[in-house]
This record gives structure tokens, C-alpha cells and sequence, in this order.
């Protein structure tokens, strides 16, 4: 038995590693493709890639599983079959249940672990990488050179222009301080800015300055008594130029870290029971704003019945009356002119409360709008964990039925069965977020359509 379940792990676990692995190559690559334009040419060191696609990786995990487990669950099976290793099981007394239930119970793991990672791992990479990719995607120049402030984003510099056009720049002033003895100031009417084709660097094509060096002190040459015409009382030359280039190092230059705060809210950076709720709060909101509404609609008509009184009767008095004195318009009684007025002002009131009401139904659309987004990822949690092991029960049996190992047919006919599961996950997903069905329908949609095709697989492979 102990033999059995050793046997079962070894030939499991190399394929499993293996395609994961892979699963989450593709994915990977799949994200870098997206954000391809958002990661070039911004100068990025190499430790916030690397901290990026930490938190992208650690997000792709439960998607890059399902695949994993289908293509390494078919993979051993179909091994097992081709080298008549399981029919060697079968003639020994074991049914294919029975071989299949140690990898049942790691499966079953692998989705109660999924569903943990899903739960609490991937909202807070969700919150990081987010953060981050938002952070990469709003570093340009023109938010590092902001006019009228020093930037101080260059180590060893401090930079002002007073207008930024474009690239562009008016009244361009360059403190350097990369000499620990000697400040060099450049000053140039305008200059243009050009990034370096890798993004590393930044050109400052300067026109129309001049340069202060202050010398260094510290060199005899440069007594206090040796001062050449400056107010600040060191030794300093001037030199003038039409036209120079600055080069300024973009590498290691750190982004403008944005507050994770703007984003704990999202429906993606949360759990199973912050969703639960967020949605019992949009409820309450939604309870309250209609509660709202009635009373102001009500309280409304009542002090309309007040100003109709006030304007038709003249009593000066009646502001100070409660409104529950006050009795209700006769309308027929009013005189013509009276009556019309009091048209006007009902018909006025009326598209106040129309136009109001109108506003409110938007708003409850959107909160309504919200809530779906929130369920569509409350059930995406639980839906991907069902999915891995109803995945297993359409791998493992077809393994077995097809007695191909390998990298050959196992990888075509997996690559073939998730890509109707990812159709069928998108297709759902889509109608979901459109709001056509349900957030539990669209989200259930693939699992629970390949929960049958798992059952006919592996009934198919226990009777033979």
C-alpha cells in the first residue's frame, strides 16, 4: 500500500512541477505582453522588475494550477498505461479508483490550498502589483520635471524649468552636485528632452546659457582673498555656451510609490469575508438612500402644499406653522389665476423630484453595478477551486484511456480540453461582468459544464 502511494507521488509530482511551471511561463509572458508598452523606455531598475513580476507570479498561480493539473494528471496516467505499468496494478487486485485515490487526496489539497492562496494571497499581490503597475505606468518626464519646483529625482542633481512644453523646456536650472567639493550651476534659456532609445537615460539639449563653477576651497590656488566677482563670497568662473547636452541617469531612479490605500477597496484586493462585507455595506447604502428619497420626496410636496398656501392665501404666518396643520389645497376653490400658479409650482416641484429621481436610479444602478463586480470575484474564488479537481477527473481517466505519456498527445488533447474550459471561463466571466446573467451562473458556468464530461471519463475508465 505505503508502496502504491509512493509510487503514485513520484510519478505524479515531476510532471505536475514540470507543467506548472510552464503554465506559469506563459501566463507570465501573457502579462509582459499586455504591459509591454507601460515597462519600456521608463528606465526601470532591475529590482523593481523583479518585485514586480514577484507579485504578478504569486497572482498567476491558481489561474496557471488548473492547466497544471489537467496536463500532469493525463501525462501520468496516460505513462502509467503506456508501459502497461497500470494493467501490471490492475492484475494485482487494484481498480483505478483505488490507484487514483492518493493523487485524490493531493489534489483535494492542492484545491484547499488553492483556495487559501486565492483567499488571502493573491488579494494582497493584487494590491501590490496594481499599485506598482500604476505607479510605472504615470513615471514620465513630465511628472519627474515639474515646473517651477527643484526635482531631486537625480542623484547628484537639482533641477527647475519654469514651462514644459512637450519636451521642451523653458528657463532650465541644473544644480550639480555629483563633485563633493566644488558646485557647478547651468542655467539655459530652453532646452529639449530626449530619452535614450533603452530608456535608460535622459538628454537635456541645452541652448543659450551660461555655467558657475564654484572651486574648490580646499585648493590653495583659491584662497578667501583669490575671489573672482561673486556675491556668495567663493572663488567661481563663468563660461558661456549656445548649445550642450546634459546626460542624466535614469537606472535605479525610484517611482513615485502611490498609497496602497487607493486601492484596498477594489473588489480584486479583497477576501472572501471583506466582500461579504462590502456588499452588506453597498446594501445599506442603497436601504438608506431610498429611505432618503421617499422622506425628502414627501417632506417636499408637504412644504409645496405650504408655499401654494403662502402664495395664494398671503399668510405670512404659515412658515411658522408645522406642516401637519396645515390643511391640504383646495384646488377647485383656488381662483384662475390661483390655480394656475399653483400648476406651476406642482408642475415645477414634479420634474425637481423627476429629475432627482433619475439621479437616484443612476446611482442605484451603479451601486447594483458594484455589487455584481464584488460576487463575480467572491464566486471566482470558490469556482477555481472546484474547477481543479473536476480538471483531475477529466486528465486522470483520459490518461488512462488513451495510454499516451509524454510531452505528445497528452500536451495536444490538455492544450485542447483548457482551451474549451478558458473559452467557456471567459465567456462566462463576460457575461457576467455585462450583467446577462448572474455573477454564480457566469463564474460557475465552465466547472459546472465540465463536471458531466468529468463523470463520463471516468466512469468510461473504470469500466474498462
Amino acid at each position: 500500500m505505503k508502496r502504491l502511494v509512493l509510487f503514485s507521488l513520484k510519478s505524479f509530482t515531476g510532471p505536475f512541477i514540470v507543467t506548472l511551471l510552464i503554465s506559469m511561463f506563459m501566463l507570465i509572458l501573457q502579462f509582459f505582453w499586455v504591459y509591454i508598452d507601460d515597462l519600456m523606455g521608463k528606465g526601470l531598475s532591475v529590482w523593481v522588475i523583479l518585485e514586480l513580476l514577484m507579485y504578478v507570479s504569486a497572482s498567476l498561480i491558481p489561474l496557471a494550477l488548473p492547466l497544471a493539473i489537467l496536463l500532469s494528471s493525463l501525462m501520468t496516467f496516460g505513462n502509467l498505461a503506456e508501459h502497461n505499468e497500470l494493467t501490471a496494478l490492475k492484475a494485482s487486485g487494484f481498480s483505478l479508483l483505488r490507484i487514483m485515490r492518493p493523487l485524490i487526496i493531493i489534489v483535494l489539497l492542492i484545491s484547499a490550498a488553492t483556495f487559501f492562496f486565492a483567499n488571502y494571497v493573491i488579494p494582497a499581490a493584487n494590491l501590490k502589483w496594481h499599485t506598482l503597475i500604476y505607479d510605472i505606468q504615470n513615471k514620465k518626464i513630465a511628472t519627474i520635471l515639474t515646473p517651477g519646483v527643484y526635482s531631486k529625482h537625480f542623484e547628484g542633481y537639482a533641477i527647475k524649468i519654469d514651462s514644459l512644453n512637450g519636451n521642451q523646456c523653458l528657463g532650465v536650472t541644473i544644480h550639480d552636485y555629483t563633485q563633493p567639493t566644488q558646485l557647478r550651476t547651468v542655467r539655459a534659456k530652453e532646452a529639449n528632452v530626449y530619452k535614450s532609445v533603452n530608456g535608460r537615460y535622459v538628454f537635456l539639449n541645452l541652448k543659450n546659457g551660461h555655467i558657475l563653477e564654484e572651486l574648490d576651497l580646499q585648493n590653495p590656488l583659491y584662497g578667501p582673498n583669490k575671489r573672482i566677482n561673486n556675491p556668495s563670497g567663493r572663488p567661481s568662473r563663468v563660461s558661456k555656451f549656445d548649445q550642450g547636452v546634459y546626460k542624466l541617469d535614469l537606472e535605479g531612479l525610484d517611482l513615485n510609490r502611490s498609497k496602497e490605500d487607493l486601492f484596498t477597496d477594489k473588489y480584486e484586493m479583497l477576501n472572501v469575508f471583506q466582500i461579504d462585507e462590502a456588499i452588506d455595506s453597498i446594501e445599506v447604502k442603497k436601504t438608506r438612500l431610498l429611505g432618503n428619497f421617499v422622506k425628502q420626496s414627501t417632506l417636499g410636496f408637504l412644504c409645496l402644499n405650504r408655499n401654494i398656501v403662502k402664495t395664494t392665501q398671503n399668510d405670512p404666518n404659515i412658515a411658522a406653522r408645522p406642516l401637519d396643520s396645515i390643511e391640504p389645497i383646495q384646488f377647485n376653490k383656488l381662483l384662475n389665476t390661483d390655480q394656475q400658479l399653483a400648476y406651476n409650482l406642482a408642475l415645477s416641484k414634479i420634474r425637481r423630484n423627476q429629475q432627482q429621481l433619475d439621479n437616484q436610479q443612476q446611482f442605484l444602478t451603479t451601486l447594483d453595478r458594484e455589487t455584481d463586480l464584488y460576487w463575480i470575484e467572491f464566486h471566482r474564488k470558490f469556482a477555481l477551486t472546484y474547477a481543479i479537481v473536476v480538471l483531475f477527473f477529466v486528465g486522470a481517466p483520459l490518461g488512462a484511456l488513451i495510454k499516451k505519456g509524454g510531452f505528445g498527445a497528452p500536451v495536444v488533447i490538455a492544450g485542447l480540453i483548457f482551451m474549451l474550459y478558458f473559452i467557456l471561463s471567459s465567456v462566462g466571466d463576460n457575461l457576467a461582468d455585462t450583467g446577462t446573467v448572474s455573477p454564480a451562473v457566469g463564474m460557475w458556468m465552465a466547472a459546472v459544464v465540465f463536471t458531466p464530461v468529468a463523470f463520463f471519463f471516468t466512469k468510461k475508465a473504470l469500466s474498462v
